[in-house]
């Protein structure tokens, strides 16, 4: 099937289920996974069931995060959403690298826009685990004005989530990666958590966390200097990493198509920016550690590299939902053949 009649067909199938009486108490007997105490993770005041989520880019209207929340993840991320609806890029734009355990995708961030997301999300039966809004700017949005598409996705959303994540790393909205850098993501970052006081103080509580999801594909020097700006902005913390526009040791035919790279191929590299990211920091900024992660130590490996909770997104494509009690279990034999109690105690384990 083509890959992204196949995702929809997954996506709004899932957000049928959700709306059938039982349907998503069945999901979760059939895959979900049971509280194990090891693995609840305590961040930015939200309390984890366990740290493996769904990262952006599967469910981006956030029309199926009733039956994602039933089927074994520790949090869900939708998005990523822009304020006004965009069809995204031409067609093909999804293509799998089966040998190489790969996606290439140049979306461009297709959506139906906030307000959308928000009538979805509020309609929200299934409270299991923390759910993140992801958000970026329309492709039509001059970088200088990139930050009012970012407020404007806060505002509209801010009661719809647990966290927010600034997408400033899609490879596949022109110009986009350049927010990551200098004065501008100094800017863009100022911005994004003076709206979420305002939202905070109008509702009379502390502003929820946001992070900030950055690409792999940045130099040493680029890195650290834009790290360097995350932390000083007070954000809560990083994710890393985006997809990549590296085509190393890719063997499919389709490696020359255009686009972001996500799976296997990502893994390593994305765990050397977890590691730079913690050793600059001190471990004082929260990762959430994201690429390639197909087995329990490829996510372990991310987590003593310096993240606190993983994400997935190619293989649950490849593997199917039966890959999270598969990481699950085997991240509890990680702990115990480590003789930590708690995933906590592994964060960051590497660099002690």
């Amino acid at each position: 099937m083509d890959p992204e009649k196949a995702h929809h067909l997954v996506v709004d199938g899932l957000a049928a289920a959700g709306a059938i009486p039982g349907a998503t108490s069945i999901m979760n007997a059939m895959y979900g996974v049971a509280a194990t105490p090891e693995l609840q993770t305590e961040l930015f005041g939200i309390t984890f069931p366990h740290p493996v989520g769904l990262a952006a880019g599967l469910d981006k209207n956030g029309t199926a995060s009733d039956g994602f929340s039933s089927i074994g993840f520790g949090f869900t991320e939708v998005g990523t959403v822009t304020p006004k609806g965009q069809p995204g890029n031409p067609q093909p734009r999804l293509f799998r690298l089966p040998p190489d355990e790969a996606l290439i995708n140049r979306m461009g961030f297709n959506n139906y826009g906030a307000e959308a997301m928000k009538e979805r999300l509020d309609k929200r039966k299934v409270h299991r685990v923390p759910i993140a809004v992801n958000i970026g700017k329309n492709k039509d949005t001059p970088n200088e004005l990139a930050a009012d598409d970012y407020r404007s996705c806060i505002s509209v959303l801010y009661d719809c989530g647990d966290f927010f994540v600034v997408n400033i790393s899609s490879p596949n909205t022109q110009g986009l990666r350049d927010l990551q850098h200098g004065d501008e993501l100094k800017q863009l970052l100022q911005a994004v958590t003076n709206e979420m006081s305002v939202q905070a103080q109008k509702r009379g509580a502390a502003p929820k966390p946001v992070l900030v999801k950055i690409a792999p594909d940045m130099s040493q020097d680029q890195l650290e200097h834009t790290v360097h700006t995350i932390k000083e902005s007070g954000v809560a913390g990083i994710i890393a990493t985006n997809t990549t526009l590296s085509r190393d040791g890719l063997t499919h035919a389709h490696a020359s198509e255009t686009g972001g790279l996500s799976g296997r191929p990502l893994r390593d590299r994305s765990t050397e920016v977890i590691a730079c990211i913690y050793r600059q920091t001190g471990g004082a900024i929260p990762i959430i550690g994201s690429g390639g992660i197909f087995t329990a130590q490829d996510a372990y490996d991310k987590i003593r590299a310096g993240s606190s909770l993983v994400e997935i997104y190619t293989a649950l494509i490849y593997k199917g939902p039966g890959v999270l009690r598969e990481l699950t279990s085997g991240l509890t034999e990680c702990l115990k053949k480590d003789g930590y109690r708690n995933i906590a105690e592994a964060v960051g384990a590497d660099h002690r």
